[in-house]
């Protein structure tokens, strides 16, 4: 193994698993043995859960501008590491490392926004009768989970790590079992900033240990990204513990292309929005609409996503299986009359024979019985559905039971408003491949995108990880009382 075995982090140091179970951790890149991780059992939990317990009295009572100076530290020791995390990112997921580089950088911005909390938690205060005050503060929730993917292995984890935490919250952190690799760093950079042994915690595991978290007793609330499937199991077993909830499932994002679009512009974002990340990523375009006589815009994008090749700009997918699941999409789209313009299909790397790459694919004439025009694919692959009219692109859009993300992609701004006021998403583009919204603003998606109330980041995420307080006082008995004292 490249990597000696994996520990979980538990009250600032690394410790042994009890589970004799172990998984083998494998580079998507080359085959590279990386490492070899225990599956935490609840005793692991308990002892996590042990330690942020101890931990929390001290933080919660630390006042907010004081908690936030270990992320300013924070977020000087990404960028100092900034090449360091990538690489391992980019080693343990797969992507390039451009793509790890870019990673890193949301989260030094997802860090330098929980520094400004302290100006966004102020509370309200009012006089609402003589002599008497009215005033709210947002108060922590106690020892929060946060379960992770695998397709960001560093960003995701900072969508939750830095708010929650800064807001005087202590942390579980459950990374995916496929790249566990890069939260030790995190975990490292956290302790180096000053953040309190108990504060931050990782547990790593596979089904099992999600299910303890949803589980135990101690822990008040649950922040979960994933599949829709997994997402509605651990919502459903969540609050049905009583505790908090928010899980974000998968997607099936739609470019809606007009005839007037501008097709080099175009063509570059269809391209890097459906091959980034390997698309592997809830926010990438796995279908586009083309309204009206678009042809001249497909060849365009056909001809920017022959520039993408597997193992050079273009990452592995995670592992063997999910290879084949994403060529047995195209193959059977193929068999059911859709046209295949660019075929990823086969891929060998030279010189990374055991990596698992797909190249990049463009379907024409999908039609939206198929199950890849209906299925999350989370591979480099975009299928192109035809419609006459944009009523009938949003039809198709708005069918899906998914609603991470729309975009369109006109010169007409009448027709863009048009999209923006009825796609059925959460995140809408205007000539914008990836929608994402960037801090303060909140990532989140609609329908079965998103189960739960509010957003994972930005100023949405405050009302998640914390439980506002309303006091009333009066200091004046001599004005008397009446209804509103």
């Amino acid at each position: 193994m490249k990597y000696e075995r994996i520990r979980n982090f538990v009250n600032g140091s690394f410790v042994n698993v009890s589970s004799p179970r172990t998984l083998i951790i494998t580079s998507p890149t080359d085959g590279t043995l990386l490492a070899e991780m225990p599956c935490s059992s609840a005793t692991d939990l308990d002892e996590a859960v042990k330690a942020a317990k101890a931990a929390f009295p001290a933080w919660s009572k630390t006042p907010i501008k004081e908690r936030v100076q270990v992320f300013f530290r924070y977020k000087y020791l990404l960028e100092k590491n900034l090449q360091e995390l990538a690489a391992l990112v980019s080693e343990e997921n797969g992507k390039t490392l451009g793509e790890a580089i870019a990673e890193v950088e949301k989260c030094i911005e997802l860090t330098e926004f929980a520094t400004s909390l302290p100006q966004l938690i102020t509370g309200e205060v009012l006089e609402v009768s003589k002599g008497v005050e009215c005033r709210t503060s947002h108060v922590p929730l106690g020892i929060v989970a946060s379960i992770v993917p695998f397709n960001f292995p560093a960003m995701v984890p900072n969508w939750t790590i830095p708010n929650a935490i800064a807001l005087g919250n202590c942390m579980i952190i459950k990374p995916s079992e496929k790249v566990p690799l890069s939260l030790n760093v995190i975990a490292m950079l956290l302790k180096e900033a000053g953040l309190p042994d108990g504060v931050f915690n990782i547990v790593n595991g596979d089904s099992e240990i999600v299910n303890a978290i949803c589980d135990h007793p101690d822990i008040e609330a649950v922040s979960f990204v994933g599949s829709t499937k997994v997402a509605k199991i651990v919502y459903q077993r969540a609050t049905q513990n009583l505790k908090r909830c928010l899980a974000l499932g998968g997607a099936k994002n739609h470019l809606l292309v007009l005839p007037d679009a501008k097709p080099g512009m175009t063509a570059q974002n269809v391209a890097a929005s459906m091959s980034g990340c390997a698309g592997q990523r809830c926010m990438a375009a796995s279908a586009m609409i083309g309204v009206g006589a678009v042809d001249h815009i497909v060849q365009k994008i056909c001809d920017e996503v022959k520039k993408i090749i597997p193992g050079q700009n273009l990452g592995a997918v995670i592992n063997k299986e999910s290879k084949e699941r994403i060529e047995r999409y195209i193959t059977d789209a193929e068999k059911q009359g859709a046209k295949i313009l660019v075929d990823g299909r086969g891929v060998i790397v030279a010189g990374k024979e055991n990596g698992t790459y797909v190249g990049p694919t463009v379907i024409d004439y999908v039609t939206p019985d198929m199950a890849i025009a209906k299925e999350e694919i989370f591979g480099p692959v975009i299928s192109i559905l035809r419609t006459n009219t944009i009523d009938e692109a949003l039809v198709i859009e708005n069918a899906n039971p998914y609603g991470n993300a729309a975009s369109v992609f006109t010169e007409n701004g009448g027709m863009a408003r048009y999209v923006v006021d009825n796609a059925s998403a959460g995140m809408i583009g205007v000539n914008v491949g990836v929608p994402v919204p960037r801090e303060p603003f909140s990532f989140g998606g609609w329908n079965e995108s998103k189960f739960g109330v509010g957003d994972i980041t930005g100023k949405s995420s405050i009302e998640f990880w914390t439980k506002l307080k309303k006091s009333t006082t009066k200091w004046n008995p001599e004005e008397g009382v009446n209804w509103m004292s």
